[in-house]
């Protein structure tokens, strides 16, 4: 398997970009696709990353259509998002890696049956396994990748998910500080990051 992947990997590229103004800053927007079907990402960069001196901040963000378009308050996704927009532009160079990776990998259909399970009393781990799921089915090699067309390797990484840094890792970006996403906790969103602290071992203070 560790074969047919090398191919795909090493076609990434970035395929357009643009000025992108946001109520955050100014951002450059680049399209980065690979091979395979899902393997696109935008990322947004500020400041200069390529060849920069020292390892720009990073956030490799998940797409969360409930959370960052609809402001769902199931979980903290938009906040994340909201707060490392916010990090990167008070820095001198950062990146925001968006991917199409909905419901921790599941899909936007399934995650919604992942959330009519939970209204009946599971919590988000126990319902992606019930759907036949793993906790979580990222695979961020193709992130690695992208990261690597951006002429990124090494990352200051916004993240509180230790699996993400071990991952980026294994595919060749050194991460050189984790740097915690951690936006204010609210009534709604404490058992679903009590879970993912408990289930799958973020880095949550607080908890």
């Amino acid at each position: 398997m560790a074969g047919s992947k090398s191919p795909m990997r090493a076609s990434v590229k970035i395929v357009a970009q643009a000025k992108l103004p946001t109520s955050f800053g100014r951002f450059t927007i680049f399209g980065v696709k690979g091979a395979g079907p899902q393997d696109e990402a935008v990322a947004l960069v500020h400041g200069k990353i390529r060849g920069a001196k020292s390892a720009p901040l990073v956030r490799v963000h998940s797409q969360c259509l409930t959370g960052d378009v609809f402001h769902s308050l199931r979980c903290d996704c938009r906040a994340q998002l909201e707060l490392a927009l916010k990090k990167i532009t008070a820095s001198p160079a950062g990146l925001l890696l968006y991917l199409p990776q909905e419901g921790r990998g599941i899909g936007l259909l399934n995650k919604i049956r992942a959330y009519e399970l939970q209204d009946g009393g599971m919590d988000t781990v126990q319902a992606n396994e019930s759907l036949g799921f793993a906790a979580d089915t990222r695979d961020y090699g193709f992130s690695a990748e992208a990261l690597k067309a951006l002429g990124v390797r090494r990352v200051r990484l916004l993240s509180n998910n230790p699996d993400k840094v071990q991952q980026l890792e294994r595919a060749g970006i050194k991460v050189v500080e984790r740097v915690p996403c951690q936006p204010r906790m609210t009534k709604l969103t404490r058992r679903y990051l009590s879970t993912k602290k408990s289930k799958m071992g973020h880095l949550l203070a607080g908890l």
